[in-house]
């Protein structure tokens, strides 16, 4: 293979492809980023196995074949390269690859491209699209709470599904650790009707997340029972799917909760805080106890000290002290999106229902602690 393609381009092209690629790997194919060089481009891809991504880019082709060096070498010697250079790629009938850009000469050498895994999708029956700001929303509402518990591996992962009849259809994702519930949902797209409930892994969420960031596009989804496939321009995302069921997630979302308060979200998250400066990393935990009025939210740690701090809120009923884990509350309202948020409570040991004040397409439920 002979080919030639502006540096730019190319550091663009290979970016979100060699991040799917392990620093450390056992198998040294895995480690590798396959380059296929056809008539008037360039085709990379990588793999782990469970997650493949691949991109096309325009290339000034001589002859077209294929190779695979490691990825992130190339990715380095790209991002290194003289700003505004041509790189030329030739491989020849030897084990290595000779690359050059501007005055600068490397050889890499090469596993061949026919031991190259492919991450075959198979049939993926339900196809739909979305803008990239509306899949990018769901995710950034709810991947906080992704368990990192590997023993419940079916909750390594955020779990899209469609809910609801009629006009009334809903895409949910939702994602859990047993201690905190993150749910976000927008108007079904047209086609996703037919979509099974599935726990797409957290490796595949933060690449998904990259790939979104021009929110103006649109992108599309192709899923079955096992795999996904998210497209988006010039590259496609394919990834295995975890193999499990998600929980009964409703039954944990309280619907009973009479005790309400609203409070400004920056006051509030300010004041946790300030607060939480002197909590124990192991503890995180902060007592908020509630009067008319008034909320009081104390942190002790018996290492360094104490503190209070007294913020005014919009409540009514009777008094309640109830405890959290301090960075548990932060998360949440950072993902709250008007300026004030609305809890709703039942007593000390009842989880507890977090929104932004008008409701929204998301919700949050938060399990208490001792205090």
């Amino acid at each position: 293979m002979k080919v030639a393609i502006e540096r730019a381009a190319f550091l663009k092209a290979l970016t979100p492809v060699h991040r799917v690629v392990e620093r450390r790997n056992t198998i040294p194919i895995l480690s590798n980023v396959l380059l296929r060089v056809v008539e008037g481009g360039v085709l990379l891809k990588a793999t782990d196995l469970d997650l493949e991504v691949s991109n096309r880019m325009p290339a000034m082709v001589e002859q077209p074949g294929a190779a695979t060096v490691p990825a992130h070498m190339l990715y380095d010697i790209v991002r290194k390269a003289p700003e505004g250079s041509e790189i030329s790629l030739t491989t020849g009938d030897g084990g290595t690859m000779k690359l050059m850009a501007g005055r600068a000469r490397f050889e890499l050498q090469m596993l061949p491209d026919s031991d190259f895994p492919d991450l075959d999708p198979g049939e993926l029956p339900v196809r739909f699209a979305l803008t990239a700001s509306e899949l990018r929303r769901l995710i950034e509402r709810t991947q906080f709470a992704i368990s990192t518990e590997e023993t419940r591996y079916y909750l390594n992962g955020i779990f899209f599904h469609v809910a609801g009849e009629g006009a009334e259809r809903r895409l949910r994702a939702v994602a859990t650790d047993g201690h905190r519930l993150a749910k976000a949902e927008m108007t079904a797209p047209e086609g996703s009707d037919e979509m099974p409930g599935i726990i797409v892994p957290r490796k595949t969420i933060g690449e998904m997340q990259r790939l979104l960031e021009d929110g103006d596009t649109n992108v599309t989804l192709e899923l079955s029972d096992t795999k996904i496939r998210l497209s988006a321009g010039s590259i496609v995302l394919t990834s295995k799917l975890i193999d499990g069921t998600f929980p009964d997630y409703e039954r944990v979302i309280p619907s009973g909760n009479d005790k309400e308060m609203v409070v400004s979200k920056d006051i509030f998250k300010n004041a946790v805080d300030r607060v939480s400066t002197i909590s124990s990393d192991r503890g995180r935990a902060v007592k908020l106890a509630l009067s008319e009025g008034r909320l009081v939210l104390t942190v002790n740690n018996p290492d360094s000290g104490s503190a209070t701090d007294e913020i005014d809120v919009d409540y009514d009923a009777e008094p309640l002290e109830i405890g959290f884990n301090s960075r548990y509350l932060l998360d949440i309202a950072d993902q709250l999106t008007t300026g004030e948020a609305r809890f709703e409570l039942a007593d000390p040991g009842s989880p507890t229902l977090i929104c932004d004040k008008e409701g929204g397409d998301a919700l949050y439920v938060l399990m208490p602690m001792r205090v």
